[in-house]
């Protein structure tokens, strides 16, 4: 007997829009790009052949249309592993429930998910303005500690090293560490600096700044500076790259996050213009993902 979503557990709009994103089904396509910025949808938009929707809900913006023949959306989820929380499940759920008998869908679909956005850089040698790809995301965060998500062997092993290089204090929500889709990686990625990026639950003290109130782990940045993993490194921090490879995971999705290095939170350094460089960043992404072979749905 197929098991019915309640509609508290999944609440839908008067016209059958999913709850937040105020989005159909066809509004909507297999490959899709996140941003933070409702304002950068257009930025990225701009670059399709043409647009067929444009839906906004708050802070949620979407457009989606046609790139070299290929459909591709563009969608801002605000900032913050909770926004990202609320964005993949309602995307999954527009391609994996029926939304009209409330059951899952037999044959699920996978989304190509690939965040776009700025982050400040933890190596010294890693200069502002590069690209810099997510291969492994670290949850400083806590958003997946509410769900049951599978990790591999090897993300088990590194967590366990992490662990024991940091220390945290029991106050602290345990940390994950995911990786990101081989395929994307390979598609998107290939010549761009990979590393893991850190994903914190805040702007200030959660990535080490201060202003007014004192940190309570304040060798937190130094520690995961100097973390190395069979040469895998924390090459830099953000606020959403975790919980997107956590539920990218669990609900069958490829995700990635390539990030403009605007800062280098050692040197201090601050990009003087980094906008030329999120454009070039955009239809980079953009011609990789929309040409050649598709990735199989």
């Amino acid at each position: 007997m197929e098991t019915i979503i309640e509609a508290s557990e999944l609440p839908l709009n008067a016209d059958g829009s999913i709850y937040h994103l105020h989005l159909q089904p066809d509004q909507i396509a297999p490959n899709i790009i996140l941003v933070g910025d409702p304002g950068r949808v257009p930025v990225v938009s701009k670059f399709f052949d043409r647009i067929d929707y444009k839906v906004q809900n708050r802070e949620l913006l979407t457009h989606t249309g046609i790139l070299n023949g290929t459909p591709v959306s563009v969608l801002s989820t605000g900032m913050g592993t909770d926004n990202i929380d609320i964005v993949i499940n309602e995307l999954d759920a527009l391609v994996n429930i029926d939304l009209h008998k409330r059951v899952r869908k037999e044959s699920p679909k996978k989304l190509n998910l690939i965040r776009l956005g700025t982050s400040g850089s933890f190596q010294e040698e890693l200069k502002v303005n590069t690209f810099c790809a997510a291969e492994y995301g670290l949850g400083l965060d806590g958003l997946l500690n509410y769900y049951q998500i599978d990790e591999t062997l090897y993300e088990k092993d590194m967590m366990e090293a992490l662990d024991k290089h940091l220390h945290l204090p029991s106050a602290f929500a345990r940390p994950y560490i995911l990786k990101a889709s081989d395929e994307l990686l390979h598609k998107v990625a290939f010549d761009m600096q990979h590393g893991i990026t850190a994903t914190a639950p805040g702007f200030f003290a959660p990535q080490g700044r201060v202003v007014r109130l004192p940190l309570k782990f304040p060798g937190l940045n130094s520690l995961l500076e100097s973390f190395d993993y069979q040469g895998h490194k924390v090459t830099n921090m953000e606020m959403e790259t975790s919980a997107l490879y956590g539920l990218g995971r669990g609900l069958g999705h490829r995700c990635l996050t390539v990030c403009v290095l605007v800062a280098n939170r050692l040197t201090k350094e601050f990009s003087e213009d980094y906008k030329p460089h999120i454009e070039r960043l955009i239809q980079t992404v953009l011609e990789r993902l929309c040409t050649g072979e598709a990735l199989p749905e």
